[in-house]
């Protein structure tokens, strides 16, 4: 659970949008579950990881900042396309059981794409 808040901490620090300070957590499933699109997601973040080591090094190779700026752009895309997959597949398969919960959780969800 300390995950979960650090987590939706970070998500409000970088999306500068209005989370409530416990994290959206109206829905929280509390026994595991797969989506089919979690193991695609894993292969993408596992991409995007080693292409940020690799904008590490190029900064501590002091490589032109325009070409590192490129490579962070990219970076950025492929984590935003898999968050957006994310919260899609939780609107698609987790929400919409009728619960008065889910529609603040949709506000919230929608405020991150």
């Amino acid at each position: 659970m300390g995950e979960h808040i650090f987590a939706t901490q970070q998500i409000r620090e970088f999306a500068h949008c209005h989370i409530p300070p416990g994290g959206i957590k109206s829905h929280v499933m509390t026994e595991h579950h797969k989506h089919e699109t979690h193991p695609d997601l894993v292969k993408r973040l596992k991409r995007a990881e080693g292409h940020l080591r690799h904008v590490i090094a190029m900064i501590e190779e002091d490589e032109p900042c325009t070409k590192i700026a490129i490579q962070l752009q990219a970076v950025e895309k492929a984590i935003t396309n898999a968050k957006r997959t994310l919260i899609h597949d939780h609107i698609d398969h987790c929400l919409g059981n009728g619960q008065e919960e889910d529609l603040s959780e949709m506000k919230a969800l929608a405020k991150l794409l």
